[in-house]
C-alpha cells in the first residue's frame, strides 16, 4: 500500500480523487487506478461513500480529459512535441499513440483508459486532429464513466483483497483493454442494429 495515498485520503478525503485524476490526465504522475481501488476499499470499510467517490473520480477524469483536448486543439502537435517532456509525454509515447490513433481513432479515446501510458495522451490527440468536441465527449466521457465505475466498484467488491486485484490488473491490462473494446463494439453494434430496425419499421408504417 502506498502510504502517501493513504495519508492524502486521511487529510483530504474525496478531493484526492478529483485533483489527482485531473492532474493525471494532464500527464502528471499520479496512480489513478490505485487511488480509485483504494477509494472503493474505503467505501467497503464505511470510511467513504462509494457513489460520492465515483462522482469525484468521474469529475476529475472528465475535466482533465477536456483540458487536454482543448490544449491539443489550440496548441497543436508542435506544442506537445516541444513541451511534452515536462509532463512525461515522451517521444516514444507520442509516436505509439499517433499510430494507434491513425488506426482506431475515437475508439482509442474510450478504451485508452485501460491501456498503460495511452490514456494520458488521447485527449491531446483528439484535439490535435480536430475531432468534433461532441464526438470526443461521447467517447471520452463514456469511457470515463465505465473506467471510474469499474475501479471504484472493484475496490468496494473485493475489499481487503483490492491490492491483489491491482497486481492482477497490472499484469493483464492488455487483456482488460481488449475485453473492454470487444464489449464496447458489441454494444455499439447492437444499438446500431436496433436503430436501423426502428427506422425500417417506421418506413414500413408510413402510408
Amino acid at each position: 500500500m502506498n502510504f502517501n495515498i493513504e495519508k492524502l485520503f486521511d487529510q483530504y478525503g474525496y478531493e484526492v480523487l478529483f485533483l489527482g485524476l485531473l492532474l493525471e490526465f494532464i500527464a502528471l504522475p499520479f496512480p489513478g487506478e490505485t487511488t480509485m481501488l483504494y477509494a472503493g476499499y474505503l467505501s467497503y470499510t464505511g470510511v467513504l461513500d462509494g457513489f460520492k467517490a465515483f462522482l469525484w473520480a468521474f469529475a476529475g477524469t472528465t475535466i482533465g480529459m477536456t483540458i487536454t483536448y482543448f490544449i491539443g486543439l489550440k496548441a497543436g502537435m508542435p506544442f506537445v512535441e516541444r513541451y511534452g517532456k515536462w509532463v512525461l509525454l515522451t517521444p516514444a509515447k507520442l509516436d505509439k499513440t499517433k499510430k494507434w490513433f491513425n488506426r482506431y481513432g475515437n475508439w482509442l479515446v474510450f478504451i485508452g483508459y485501460f491501456i498503460p501510458g495511452v490514456r494520458h495522451v488521447t485527449g491531446y490527440f483528439a484535439g490535435i486532429i480536430g475531432s468534433p468536441f461532441r464526438t470526443f465527449a461521447a467517447y471520452a466521457y463514456g469511457g470515463a464513466l465505465f473506467w471510474c465505475a469499474l475501479f471504484v466498484g472493484m475496490g468496494h467488491v473485493f475489499g481487503p483483497q483490492w491490492e491483489g486485484v491491482l497486481h492482477a490488473i497490472e499484469h493483464h491490462s492488455w487483456k482488460l483493454a481488449i475485453g473492454v473494446a470487444v464489449t464496447a463494439i458489441a454494444v455499439w453494434s447492437v444499438r446500431k442494429a436496433m436503430a436501423a430496425s426502428r427506422r425500417k419499421k417506421q418506413a414500413a408504417d408510413q402510408p
